[in-house]
This record gives C-alpha cells, structure tokens and sequence, in this order.
C-alpha cells in the first residue's frame, strides 16, 4: 500500500479525537500510521460501540435459553467489530476526503491530508472486509444472509449527511445491527427480543452520536453538512434524553420478552442511569472537549448492560 505523506509530521501525531499517546500510535512503524488512524485503531471507542450490541443480544439469548454465555462467539463478534468499523471508516473517509479537508477536527485524516491515496485506502477496505468476512461464514445460515445485508445500510451513511438532518438514524440502523446477529447466532432464529433489543440499540446510538455531532456544530454549518445536533439546536438535551429514554424502555422490554432476571433488570437500570448522567450534562453549547468525553462514555454504559445480561446467563451455570 503506498503512502504519500504530507509536509507536516501529522502522520506520527494523533488526531484530535484520537486517544492520547495511544500505543499503536507509538510502536507502529511509521508506515502504518496512515492506515492505523483510517481503521480508526487508535480511536478503540468506535468498534466498542459495534461490538456491545453484538455482545448484549449473544448474552441475552443465552440468558433466554437457561444456558451459559457464548465465549467463543463473542470473540468472533470481537475480531469482526474490529475489522468491520475500521472498513466502515475507511470507506466512509473515502467519500468525506474533500468535506473532511474543510473541517478542523478532520482535515488531517490521512485521505483528506493526502497521506494515503485513494487508490491505496479501496485496498485497505477490502482486506478489511475479507476478515470480517471470514468472521461471518463462521456462524450459522439465517446469521451470514443477514450479515450480508448491513453492507448496504453502512454505503448510503457517508451520503446522509448531504440529503437529510438524521443521518445519525442510518448510523444506528448499522451499528445496532449487531442485536440481530449476536442473537441468531446463538438461537438460530430471529426472535421478539432481538427486534426490541435493535430498537434500543438504534435510539442509544442515534442519541450518542448526536452528542458527538455537538463537536461539529460551526464547521458543519459552514460547510453545508446536516446533523440531527444542529436539528435538535438548543432542544438537544430534551431530545436525546427523549432517545435515550426509548433505548432504556426497548431494553427493559426485550428482558421481558427473554424470559426476565434480576441480573438482567439491573443491567437495564444501571444501562439508564448511565444515560441519564449523560443527558445531564448535554447542551447545544457544550464544550467539544466535554462533548467527547460524554460520547466516549458510551462504552461503560453499553458494558454495564452487557455485564447485566452476561450475568444473568452465568447464573444457569450454578
């Protein structure tokens, strides 16, 4: 893969959404800088959030079937979330590469800085899809045909942006797609609760990434691109509190239709506070610093569900 670097030494910093003197940042050979911060590996929270609703749903149809977790589907799930969002970014700074040279937090990304050629980064994408691939075939028949679908979703997101103010919604009908793979895979059908569990997945999602949008706010206006942040403007925390509410009651719901337990109600509960604390402290004018941060924390609070469910499905192995 060839690079072509520019003249400032961007290619061996962090971006600004990066993970602070991340390791990969300062191990890696220099020329795989470029390709580590368009796979987005030095950013570790975006495939945490394609991988947690893979998890929930695997450990809530566990739990629904009185019988332990999967351990070896999650680390499948684990290996293809990697792969899959580092190909979704990728092939999402392919398309933004001139949008994103307009925008501070983004126009030293290395297609939009020129330290990776287009040519170059389609290669990339594609080596990154025959592992997830690979992750797919090694599930059941009714899992893979719908794992062949989401591709689809994840090609109209980049373009979102330029035809409609919730381009957040079709992120959410890609990253949540984990709930419905996590659980045929274990079950082998598509049952009630992996629908409601979807649902959930797509308002927690919509409603983060609006919150992650707030960092975007002047720049997006100036360069034409829509967002449900500057949708919602000073409604914002109404509105995501509105979203997160959905996500937490969709969540609650899915328990039920599973079959219930304590374990997993809990989740569920610590699942909304988390949420709440976040909604808390949102505002149209927050601090883009302060705006990460609440992003980023969308990790412990996909955790704190999982954990619930997870511990609901080892309580049938005592």
């Amino acid at each position: 893969m060839s690079v072509r670097r520019s003249g400032d030494s961007a290619g061996a910093t962090a971006l600004p959404d990066a993970i602070a003197n991340h390791p990969l940042l300062r191990r890696a050979p220099p020329a795989f800088l470029p390709y580590i911060q368009l796979a987005r590996l030095d950013r570790p929270i975006g495939w945490w959030l394609l991988l947690l609703p893979c998890w929930e749903a695997s450990a809530l149809a566990s739990a629904s079937m009185r019988e332990g977790p999967s351990v070896w589907h999650l680390a499948l799930f684990f290996i293809g979330a990697v792969a899959m969002r580092g190909a979704g970014s990728t092939y999402n700074d392919y398309v933004d590469r001139e949008i994103d040279a307009k925008v501070e937090r983004t126009r030293l990304r290395p297609l939009a800085s020129g330290r990776v050629t287009p040519a170059a980064a389609v290669g990339f994408l594609v080596a990154q899809c025959l592992v997830g691939l690979a992750v797919l075939l090694s599930f059941n028949g009714l899992t893979i045909g719908l794992g062949l679908i989401s591709p689809l979703i994840v090609l109209i997101y980049p373009f979102a942006k330029r035809f409609t103010s919730w381009p957040q919604a079709i992120l959410g009908l890609a990253f949540a797609y984990g709930a419905l793979l996590g659980w045929t895979a274990r079950t082998g059908e598509l049952g009630a609760p992996a629908l409601f569990l979807y649902a959930a997945a797509i308002s927690w999602t919509i409603g983060f990434d609006t919150i992650y949008a707030l960092q975007d706010m002047r720049d997006d206006a100036i360069v034409g691109v829509r967002s449900t942040a500057r949708l919602f403007g000073p409604r914002v925390q109404l509105a995501v509190g509105a979203l997160y509410a959905v996500s937490a009651a969709c969540a609650a719901f899915a328990v039920f239709l599973a079959g219930g337990g304590w374990f997993a109600y809990a989740g569920v509960a610590a699942y909304a506070t988390h949420l709440a604390w976040q909604t808390a402290q949102t505002r149209e004018d927050v601090a883009p610093i302060t705006a990460l941060r609440l992003f980023r924390s969308n990790r412990d609070a996909g955790l704190l569900l999982f954990a619930g469910f997870f511990a609901q499905s080892l309580a049938f192995l005592f």
